[in-house]
Order: C-alpha cells, then sequence, then structure tokens
C-alpha cells in the first residue's frame, strides 16, 4: 500500500532512530486507519512546532486517499 510506505519513508527520514519506526494499517467502518510508532524521544520530531509536521503527514495522506478512493487517518502514538 502506498499510504503505508509513504509514511514509513518520511517518519524514517525525520526521526534520529529510524529502526524504531512502525506503521500498522487497520481497517475500521471510516476507511483504513495508520497508526504511526516512533521512539519516546522521536515522537516531538514527528508532531513538529504546533502540529505542523504532522499536518503535512495528514494533507499528504488525503492526497494519496483520493487516489486510492478510500479514506485514511494518521495516528502518532
Amino acid at each position: 500500500m502506498p499510504a503505508k510506505e509513504l509514511v514509513e519513508f518520511v517518519a524514517r527520514s525525520l526521526v534520529d532512530d529510524p529502526d524504531a519506526v512502525k506503521v500498522d494499517m487497520v481497517r475500521d467502518r471510516d476507511g483504513i486507519v495508520l497508526e504511526l510508532h516512533v521512539a519516546e524521544d522521536d515522537m516531538g520530531k514527528v508532531i513538529g512546532r504546533n502540529g505542523s509536521v504532522a499536518k503535512a503527514l495528514r494533507t499528504l495522506l488525503k492526497v494519496t486517499a483520493a487516489r486510492e478512493g478510500e479514506p485514511i487517518s494518521l495516528e502518532i502514538l
């Protein structure tokens, strides 16, 4: 799935510990939920100041979701 790979690639590029990055795909009644797991120390880098990085990731997912025709959301855990 391109959305999962996209989130994983961007997250690995941002963090200090890329081996700790894990993306799980969960289907629910509203569509697909991507759960992004990172190391505790890297959480701020993935979220960004005022959530700017997280917003950018969600914007990229909207474009990918439009191409795939199914709603996709992102949870950072």
